[in-house]
């Protein structure tokens, strides 16, 4: 029995947890390969036309596993750690994954909540009881990956360059070189440098959004929005530069925010979509070096 593990949406936050679990427990799993033309295509294919482009991207990935696995993995992330709330897409993900496949073959369909470790392990062991691994199997891979998960260093802060930037967006925006149009290499070559969220704390990031009416609890929003403001006051950084997926509603709103609060500040927004012409792309991304 093979599990497929499609490579798109928060699986680039969560990989040392995904792998290690799996490979502790000895399930045979097929990792998709990183996002390209094929995938995209069977994306479009197989995904609703109002999707965001992460969407059709992990929608392609899972069709093409489909072929060769018999169940895939569709998590239905309801939350993440602190308990910020998350797009509804994710919620009804294994619902959109059947109605553009054809196929229900997925598992970790149940409710996911990050911030509630019980809840959790219950929903794991569950769907791995079901493949035919016993819980003390899946209690030692739960530990290992949870332990890996935590000692992984995350995020990008680059120096020896000009100018350095706020890289913002979604971490399948930033991270899939396939969807952002190589986008880190693009500002190397320019010479500028990149730092990302993960690289503030969460007590900064906390910080900045003491100026706000209320706390905010859309997870993309702080971990966009506060360090944006954070490195902005720490003089850290010379500009920003959002990647946002075409239609994303929180992308919209966390946009307008940063450009309210950055007060001619230099930002750049760059909008992804399945159109893949990099012309007009890297134009602006020159322009943008010239204003720095």
């Amino acid at each position: 029995m093979k599990i497929g593990i499609p490579g798109g949406l928060l699986y680039y936050k969560y990989e040392p947890f995904i792998r290690t679990f799996f490979n502790e427990m000895g399930v045979d799993t097929e990792y998709s390969v990183k996002s390209n033309k094929e995938i995209l295509d069977l994306g479009i294919r197989n995904c609703v036309d109002e999707a965001c482009l992460p969407m059709k991207l992990f929608h392609g990935h899972t069709a093409k596993l489909q072929n060769t696995c018999d169940f895939t993995a569709a998590p239905r992330l309801m939350n993440c750690e602190f308990g910020e709330s998350i797009c509804p897409k994710f919620h009804g993900l294994p619902e959109l994954i059947s109605a553009g496949t054809g196929k229900s073959n997925q598992l970790f369909t149940e409710p996911i909540y990050l911030n509630d470790q019980k809840k959790l392990k219950k929903v794991l062991k569950k769907n791995c009881r079901c493949i035919g691994v016993p819980d003390v199997k899946i209690d030692k891979a739960y530990q290992y990956a949870m332990e890996n998960q935590r000692n992984t260093s995350f995020g990008i802060k680059d120096s020896g360059y000009r100018h350095r930037v706020f890289l913002a967006g979604h971490p399948y925006n930033i991270y899939d070189s396939f969807a952002n149009l190589n986008l880190l290499q693009k500002l190397h070559n320019l010479d500028i440098g990149v730092v990302t969220e993960e690289r503030v704390c969460r007590n900064e990031k906390l910080k900045a959004m003491a100026g706000l009416i209320k706390r905010p609890y859309w997870l993309f929003f702080i971990h966009n929005f506060a360090p944006a403001i954070s490195l902005m006051q720490r003089k850290e950084i010379d500009g920003i530069v959002y990647v946002s997926s075409f239609c994303c509603g929180t992308d919209s709103i966390t946009i307008e925010m940063i450009k309210n609060r950055a007060a001619g500040f230099p930002v750049l927004v760059l909008k992804l979509d399945e159109q893949t012409g990099e012309a007009g792309y890297n134009t602006r991304l020159e322009a943008f070096r010239e204003v720095l």
